[in-house]
């Protein structure tokens, strides 16, 4: 399958073909929702998405990764991107298929300069007291992946109509992550939820400690992850219109994706929104049934596709 997808894109390169494959090893093993996804596109697109969902991956791996120098490695990697831009090619083995990307796609590489600068926040930002300091995170680090998407999903009239969808797209996305991924982030000393929005409730970053060690849940984190699922619901509904935007070809993808993340939502609430018990994920055979009938769609989709092509 592999192959096919990179003969339907027309990359023979072979520094190339093995950047692409990288970037889309690093999305089947570390982004099984996303990957499952990304299935769903036409050949053509994907590794366009697998090379965005690598240098993503590439860039995270290296602020989490323990010991270094990580802000000189990260400046290193905006410095590798920048030249292989401006030349039009690099050697690096994930940046080279983001620079084949950036120009098949025209994409804006100041979404990347975004990405990077909210990469670097989590060097030093292990908590943010509001909304707004989240958002400004949040913008970098997730709604600009959703505009990055947008060339290469492609759109049935102004990309701009459809760019806040994919921006929201993004951060509902992010956000769903924030909640299922409490305790992980406090492992690692962050904590990506609103100060001033838990202490409505009276919850601080200590109580979630404590209920991060006992795997019990106090009542007012209850409550406050509650009212976080509510807004984060709220952003998907703000997302969803886009879908319709979107070229009919890649809806069935964003749909997918957009229904699977929203049901981690549901799974936190299942599990009595106990984060800190068990990692919230949705089970195999959802998720199989989900792609199963949006392969369906999928199928009529590129048979419209082909109807409308010129002869």
């Amino acid at each position: 399958m592999t192959r096919r997808e990179l003969a339907a894109a027309r990359i023979t390169d072979p520094l190339l073909h093995d950047a692409y494959l990288r970037c889309r090893t690093l999305n089947a093993r570390h982004g099984r929702t996303y990957f499952l996804a990304t299935r769903l596109l036409h050949p053509r697109q994907r590794p366009a998405v697998h090379a965005l969902y690598g240098f993503a991956r590439h860039a995270d791996d290296i602020v989490d990764e323990p010991g270094g120098d990580i802000a000189g490695r990260l400046e290193q990697l905006r410095k590798d991107l920048a030249e292989g831009l401006r030349t039009g090619r690099s050697a690096h083995p994930v940046l080279a298929a983001v620079v084949d990307t950036t120009a098949r796609f025209g994409i804006d590489p100041a979404l990347y300069w975004a990405f990077l600068d909210s990469m670097r926040m989590d060097l030093t930002v292990t908590g943010y007291p509001d909304r707004a300091s989240l958002r400004r995170y949040v913008h970098g680090s997730a709604e600009v992946i959703g505009l990055q998407m947008l060339p290469v999903l492609g759109t049935v009239g102004d990309p701009a109509e459809a760019a806040p969808h994919a921006a929201a797209l993004g951060e509902a996305f992010q956000l769903t992550n924030f909640l299922r991924d409490v305790a992980e982030d406090l492992d690692r000393g962050r904590v990506y939820l609103p100060e001033d929005e838990l202490a409505a409730y009276g919850v601080d970053r200590e109580l979630l400690a404590w209920c991060h060690r006992t795997g019990r849940l106090d009542q007012r984190v209850r409550r406050a992850l509650a009212d976080q699922i509510a807004f984060t619901r709220a952003i998907y509904r703000r997302a969803r219109p886009g879908i319709a935007l979107l070229d009919p070809v890649s809806r069935p993808c964003v749909a997918t994706a957009f229904t699977l993340y929203a049901r981690i939502l549901d799974r936190i609430e299942a599990e009595g929104h106990n984060v800190f018990r068990t990692r919230a994920t949705v089970g195999n055979p959802a998720r199989l049934a989900l792609a199963g009938s949006a392969a369906t769609r999928v199928l009529w989709a590129r048979v419209g596709a082909a109807g409308r092509s010129p002869a």
